[in-house]
């Protein structure tokens, strides 16, 4: 199976903490920020990523308690510019608000705010003046 199919199969078959998690991250439900699931990158599926702030987060399950193969795909992923955030199944379910607040405060490091509107009167007076720097020869 390539990996494209190998992660819509995963999509499909989620785990009980992954569901919960992607409940939250979901359609721009978390601060209206973008996060795809079940993710190829390189090599490697990502559970959760979100490319703006390069964010990876792992849901983990028991077998991956010290797993070497995890540390070589997290030193990859991290030459890539991604940052790696690792959760255990159990943290996620018994205590999703920590998580999620782990995960706001990584965004807010990565994720610039949007600029502030211009007041009102100054909004107008640059509009007008690109046109006119626009239409002059």
């Amino acid at each position: 199976m390539d990996q494209r199919q190998f992660a819509k199969t995963l999509r499909k078959n989620m785990t009980d903490p992954e569901q919960l998690l992607w409940r939250h991250l979901r359609a721009h439900r978390m601060c209206d920020q973008k996060f795809r699931r079940q993710q190829p990158i390189g090599p490697y599926i990502v559970d959760f990523v979100h490319f703006g702030a390069r964010l990876v987060v792992e849901a983990d399950g028991g077998q991956h308690n010290g797993s070497a193969n995890d540390a070589v795909r997290d030193a990859w992923l991290r030459g890539q510019g991604f940052t790696v955030l690792r959760y255990w199944n159990d943290e996620i379910l018994q205590n999703i608000e920590a998580v999620l607040e782990a995960i706001l405060k990584e965004l807010a490091k990565s994720v610039p705010s949007p600029p502030a509107p211009l007041p009102q009167g100054e909004r107008g007076e640059h509009q007008i003046a690109s046109i006119r720097d626009f239409h002059e020869p």
